[in-house]
């Protein structure tokens, strides 16, 4: 009897090479897809069949958007992670559910075996292998690409060979979509010095001009945009990108070091991510105290590069979320933004949890709590430590 193998499957390259090699290794080949919210009806679709025109006994589709938002971005939001202050974590964060959720398949069906197409070069292979190992050690994880060793034109030529045409232009980029992020990657990002081409994006720029652009907070959640209230948070997320997206706004390069210690380099483009989550910053800063901000941003970092390091199953992720939706009480109105090809601006906001508006005073202008001689007493006493140094220094003649 065969054994049975559920390959992680999303119709790219490396995954489209691993269901005709494990074939020809004897398994049977289970595929699945967990969509964290990048694909649309269509292309679920054609994946599912491209996934039985290459051999798969059955292929199934594992929708994990709305967990992905509830148990994940929602918190990279309210934490504003962006990694290396330029990424919004898109495949670092949505690998871990997909993980989880073809773990869980590959449980329900008594799976043999999983795998996946990770390479030996990046980061995806360490998400997919802890969480599998973590939730069901008693299950083979097959890597054939990183065993392997496979180059992208190796994996083109054998697909090739087994009468497999595709469209093999595209595949000359890696393209991972996703609800919080697109990220690209092949030919010009594996240079230092060179960049991605315009037509290396998946989205294209139709917008011209510019744009008035209205999202609404509520503790710290997107809820309504351009005063459309959404009580699915991912359709609101999907209606900025939407909007943005045709700017072609939140393109950029991401270089960081990856989980095995090289330095890594990938293109992406994520409007929504981007502008939610600098509009979201932005009303912090008007609705939250000085140390509120202070160690959010320090428990903000930490939570993002937790995520990025394959560690979201770890007990303090919840103690994080658990800071962080607490420091969102207050996070709620309004932001303007305006929108430009290429280019956005943070005008201003509107909420009644406004710090700036207060009786206390206007800064730079007028004071209404405190008299000149409170500001000098203060000022005395806010010296103290520095001026005991300083008169210590100078009695030792430093």
């Amino acid at each position: 009897m065969k054994k049975k193998v559920v390959l992680a499957f999303s119709g790219g390259l490396d995954t489209s090479f691993c269901v005709i090699y494990l074939k020809e290794q004897g398994y049977d080949v289970y595929t699945a897809i967990a969509n964290t919210g990048g694909f649309s009806e269509t292309e679920l679709v054609k994946i599912e069949e491209r996934a039985y025109q290459l051999g798969a006994v059955k292929h199934v589709t594992l929708d994990v958007t709305q967990e992905y938002y509830e148990k994940s971005i929602r918190y990279m939001i309210f934490g504003n992670v962006l990694r290396n202050g330029t990424y919004p974590i898109s495949v670092s964060s949505e690998r871990i559910f997909q993980a989880m959720a073809i773990i869980n398949y590959a449980k329900e069906i008594n799976a043999d075996c999983v795998a996946h197409g990770s390479t030996g070069a990046g980061n995806d292979q360490v998400r997919f292998d802890l969480t599998f190992d973590v939730l069901a050690p008693e299950i083979e994880i097959l890597t054939p690409t990183r065993d392997m060793c496979l180059t992208r034109e190796y994996e083109i030529d054998f697909l090739k060979k087994h009468g497999v045409h595709f469209d093999f232009k595209k595949m000359e980029y890696s393209i991972n979509k996703g609800l919080w992020g697109t990220s690209i990657g092949g030919k010009e990002t594996l240079k230092s010095e060179q960049t991605l081409p315009e037509e290396a994006y998946p989205s294209q720029i139709t917008a011209k001009g510019e744009e008035t652009l209205e999202l609404e907070f509520v503790r710290g959640e997107l809820c309504a945009v351009n005063g459309v209230v959404y009580d699915n948070k991912v359709e609101a997320i999907r209606q900025v990108e939407a909007i943005a997206g045709k700017f072609g706004i939140g393109r950029d390069m991401h270089i960081g070091d990856t989980i095995i210690g090289i330095k890594g380099r990938v293109g992406f483009e994520a409007a929504a991510p981007i502008v939610i989550i600098n509009a979201h910053k932005m009303l912090e800063k008007h609705t939250l105290t000085k140390w509120q901000q202070y160690w959010k941003d320090q428990l903000g970092t930490w939570y993002g590069m937790f995520l990025h390091e394959a560690q979201y199953l770890e007990p303090v992720m919840r103690d994080i979320e658990t800071f962080l939706q607490s420091s969102q009480q207050n996070v709620n109105g309004k932001v303007i933004v305006k929108l430009r090809p290429y280019s956005y601006q943070l005008v201003g906001v509107e909420s009644s949890f406004d710090l700036m508006k207060t009786d206390f005073g206007e800064y730079g202008e007028v004071n209404r709590a405190w008299t000149s001689d409170d500001v000098k007493g203060f000022t005395k006493i806010l010296g103290n430590q520095m001026k005991i140094f300083y008169n210590v220094q100078k009695r030792n003649e430093k």
